[in-house]
């Protein structure tokens, strides 16, 4: 009976967080739509980085950085994937551009929303398409930006990183800009451990795996920064897979 009755609770707690969350990034839309056209750039980027605080807030995820974010460009984060929360917790930590599949920029919503965070799109069947990303962040970085990227170009449980793609790192090569590493981990607050609950991999849709977030409490969402680096004399895929090891030595 107990158990029945901290189910429900569980469950109505869960939907009470999601009309929140929805209630917020609705008006997280009607600021993009309304209110980015009259502010600066810099003040555009800091209500992103609210935005992402008051989300992760509003549904008791726990954000917990370590090390030192860039104070300012050109930079290059490089960091694991996880879930659909990844992006969000990465604002919240540190206002960065993402690098995105196009598709993303015409989904109902969510493309308004990365479009307003200053998103990059990319076709990634596109080679000619992947070229021209490549040129657009290379100049992004050369007027000091801090861009951001998920090198294993997809997402993984986070138990084990997948091999880091190297063809994005030309951006930091050309512009002769600095990568830093970056580590996303979800951890259960209770115990400790890795949590599983905001994956969203394999058979995962997003419906289900921010019901299931919803429904753990206790998630912590960690952020680590590493020590920036530039290329120097490294190829490209010698420097995507040292920076592999890099962003696992961070998950330790």
């Amino acid at each position: 009976m107990k158990g029945a009755v901290r189910l429900i609770m569980r469950v109505l707690t869960a939907g009470w967080l999601l009309l929140r969350g929805a209630l917020h990034v609705a008006r997280g839309y009607w600021r993009i739509r309304l209110r980015f056209p009259k502010i600066s750039l810099a003040e555009r980027e800091a209500e992103v980085q609210a935005w992402a605080r008051e989300l992760l807030r509003l549904w008791r995820i726990d954000l917990q950085v370590h090390g030192e974010p860039p104070l300012q460009g050109p930079v290059l984060l490089v960091s694991n994937h996880i879930s659909w929360l990844d992006i969000v917790v990465m604002h919240a930590a540190r206002y960065c551009r993402f690098v995105s599949k196009a598709d993303v920029k015409s989904w109902p919503v969510i493309g308004t929303l990365a479009s307003g965070a200053g998103t990059l799109y990319i076709t990634r069947e596109s080679r000619r398409d992947a070229l021209r990303t490549v040129h657009h962040m290379a100049d992004a970085l050369k007027q000091g930006e801090v861009l951001a990227v998920f090198p294993e170009g997809t997402t993984s449980n986070g138990l084990a990183l997948l091999p880091f793609h190297a063809n994005l790192l030309q951006a930091a090569i050309s512009a002769d800009a600095p990568v830093q590493p970056v580590a996303l981990q979800f951890i259960d607050s209770d115990t400790g451990e890795i949590s599983l609950a905001p994956c969203y991999v394999g058979d995962d849709t997003l419906v289900s795996s921010v019901w299931r977030t919803l429904t753990t409490p206790g998630v912590r969402a960690v952020v680590s920064y590493g020590q920036s680096q530039k290329a120097e004399s490294r190829e490209r895929r010698e420097w995507a897979e040292e920076l592999r090891h890099s962003v696992d030595a961070l998950r330790k």
